[in-house]
């Protein structure tokens, strides 16, 4: 993945079980973190979340995001990702939310009745550990 150091490669393997801390902006500029599962496709980092929720409200009105990640097997040793949500989409969604869910969990989700998924596109735009 562009600009994400080789040694910090690790992180973003599928194997690899670690979590993302999300930030968002709420709309009095107040900062809004949430733990969330990842993935990667081509150059962005893929988020997944219910269509309605606070980041997702978040995201629709301001892009910039800033990312987390830290490693399960060692907490001290964790990469900082600033970027901008580049697509949001409903499609393909679902199948996305399962992809997720059997990474960290090994089973299917369980998307409750009514609830819209959306997947975030991230392009990292600066990277710091």
């Amino acid at each position: 993945m562009n600009g994400i150091p080789t040694e910090y490669l690790d992180l973003f393997a599928d194997e690899v079980r670690a979590f993302a801390f999300m930030a968002t902006v709420m709309a009095d500029g107040s900062p809004q973190v949430t733990p969330v599962w990842f993935n990667t496709e081509d150059e962005t980092i893929l988020i997944n979340s219910a269509k309605g929720r606070t980041k997702d409200r978040n995201v629709e009105e301001r892009p910039q995001v800033a990312l987390a990640i830290m490693d399960p097997a060692d907490p001290y040793r964790y990469i900082q990702i600033r970027g901008k949500v580049v697509e949001i989409t409903t499609d393909g969604a679902d199948a996305h939310i399962n992809a997720l869910s059997h990474k960290y969990r090994g089973k299917d989700y369980v998307i409750p009745a009514g609830q819209q998924r959306v997947t975030y596109k991230i392009r990292p735009e600066s990277v710091s550990q």
